[in-house]
């Protein structure tokens, strides 16, 4: 029998897809989280073989939970299943260790046969992203100024953003001046947005 994760923040969804890969005679659904910060502490309790976590998560996201979920149980294979089919997720989801991503809107038996490949250790992803992130290439981000650039999203101003991530108010500056010259935009919200756009935060 397979193991299953499930993070998945909507209720509903969550739900309805536990049922249906119950429903699978080899795979048995152990677990299921809302927020990111649950997941790792869901997998100690539960130790599952494949984890299926989405993107967009209360207390984090998918993707840097995949990292943190495969430092501390490296034999769970990771799925991020996720709306969001940005070539820029992609890339930083298989940076994390992820081995498949899939998109929401595929057939369930997709989803399932995708379980069986990752525990067998193979990997899937969907055919039309894999296409997408060959063409798009690679972030043109820092691992700074990515920080530097979320840390903006709520509106914080230079000094909380420096105070936060403990740096000076000149080096926040330089940051966001570098990742809005790398997203082509004008100010600090069109990168934010470009990056978002792209995959790349």
């Amino acid at each position: 029998m397979i193991r299953i994760l499930l993070a998945e923040d909507q209720a509903m969804l969550r739900g309805a897809l536990a049922v249906l890969l119950d429903l699978e005679p080899d795979l048995e659904v152990v677990a299921q989280v809302g927020r990111a910060d649950e997941i790792v502490p869901a997998a100690l309790r539960t130790a599952p073989d494949v984890a299926l976590l989405d993107i967009e998560l209360p207390g984090g996201n998918g993707i840097d939970a995949a990292r943190d979920l495969l430092a501390a149980v490296p034999a769970c294979a990771v799925v991020i299943v996720t709306t969001f089919a940005r070539p820029g997720y992609l890339r930083r989801a298989t940076d994390a260790g992820a081995r498949g991503f899939l998109v929401k809107d595929g057939p369930v038996e997709g989803l399932a046969e995708a379980v069986r490949t990752v525990v067998a250790g193979g990997t899937v992803v969907d055919p039309e992203l894999a296409t997408s992130a060959l063409t798009a290439g690679a972030s043109p981000l820092t691992e700074r100024e990515r920080a530097v650039l979320a840390a903006a999203e709520d509106g914080s101003t230079v000094l909380d953003m420096a105070n936060r991530l403990h740096l000076s108010r000149s080096t926040v500056r330089n940051y966001l001046s570098a990742a809005i010259g790398k997203t082509g935009t004008r100010n600090r919200i069109e990168a934010l947005r470009a990056a978002r756009d792209r995959g790349w935060l």
